[in-house]
């Protein structure tokens, strides 16, 4: 085994590491920011609605989507009389939280992340397969040909969050209230 192909599927590999990286660091971030932006705060999927440490809940009151965000906010009475208003929030319109209408990775920080790190797997796939066409013999074809299967495969992985969500979100949309595109049953009313 030559020395260009042990230094190419170092490379190789390491750039495999690193995509996987970057991608696990920016999902850990989002998932971060998202735990602290509702700190205290829990989140009922079935009523679609956040409920503060207080027991007031938050109703969706918007859908942004420019921004692919759902904004959810507590009444404005019930918050300023509250006595954990000042440790909570300074608005006099009520507590809002705003929540990511897509999962992991089709934000377009999760998209940022995951398009880095399909362009570092495809430069591993790269530095591989040049390696396999200068150093033809068996033992370097064994190695970078592995080298180069995990690094296309783990880039396809990958890559299938930009064919399940498109960049050109929708950017002709306004906010629209949330009960105009949200099928609600009557005993759930918008406030």
């Amino acid at each position: 085994m030559s020395a260009e192909t042990v230094a190419a599927t170092a490379y190789a590999a390491f750039l495999v590491v690193c995509a996987l990286g970057l991608d696990a660091l920016g999902r850990h971030t989002h998932e971060r920011s998202g735990r602290f932006r509702t700190q205290g705060f829990s989140y009922d999927a079935g009523l679609d609605l956040w409920v503060c440490p207080e027991g007031e809940q938050l109703r969706a009151f918007a859908i942004d989507h420019r921004h692919r965000v759902a904004r959810y906010r507590a009444r404005p009475m019930i918050c300023n009389a509250c006595p954990a208003k000042d440790g909570c929030t300074d608005s006099e319109e009520g507590r809002e939280i705003v929540r990511p209408m897509d999962p992991w990775p089709h934000s377009e920080a999760g998209r940022f992340h995951r398009g880095i790190s399909v362009v570092l797997l495809g430069l591993a796939s790269v530095i591989a397969l040049a390696g396999i066409f200068l150093n033809p013999s068996l033992p370097d074809l064994i190695l970078l040909g592995a080298m180069l299967t995990v690094s296309v495969l783990v880039g396809l992985r990958m890559s299938r969050a930009f064919a399940a969500m498109p960049s050109g979100f929708p950017d002709d949309l306004d906010s629209i209230p949330a009960r105009a595109l949200t099928a609600r049953s009557p005993e759930l009313p918008l406030k």
